[in-house]
């Protein structure tokens, strides 16, 4: 019998939140990137757009304040996605997609403070 694999869902990433009118926002993605479910967002302040929160930067991205609660491609084009963006809310540190800029346990850890500052708890088991 074959074995069936099924990607994570939004049930794997968030584990709590008080109210979906209140906590999630749809936003616009950024184009050139195809999007995971858990991506760890900043907003571009000029903009107002939304792109993973990379380690450094000067245009607001760099500091992590959402995270997206479905898969979006947005890689030929701006797109519109579903984030958590302020709590109470959990969300699983395991379902967490961050930028390639964040490698370092140190870095992660400065994300889930930053998530934290907004409502956003990473929790290794929730």
């Amino acid at each position: 019998m074959p074995v069936l694999t099924q990607p994570p869902s939004m049930g794997d990433l968030l584990k709590y939140e008080e109210n979906p009118d209140y906590c999630r926002e749809t936003v616009t993605l950024l184009a050139g990137t195809n999007y995971p479910l858990g991506a760890v967002l900043g907003k571009i302040t000029a903009s107002g757009k939304y792109k993973l929160s990379p380690d450094t930067g000067t245009d607001g991205s760099e500091v992590a304040v959402a995270v997206l609660i479905e898969a979006v491609d947005a890689t030929a084009a701006d797109a519109t996605g579903l984030i958590v963006a302020r709590g109470p809310a959990i969300v699983s540190k395991a379902q967490l997609n961050f930028d390639t800029t964040v490698g370092t346990a140190a870095k992660i850890a400065t994300k889930e403070g930053q998530l934290a500052a907004a409502g956003i708890v990473p929790r290794d088991a929730a």
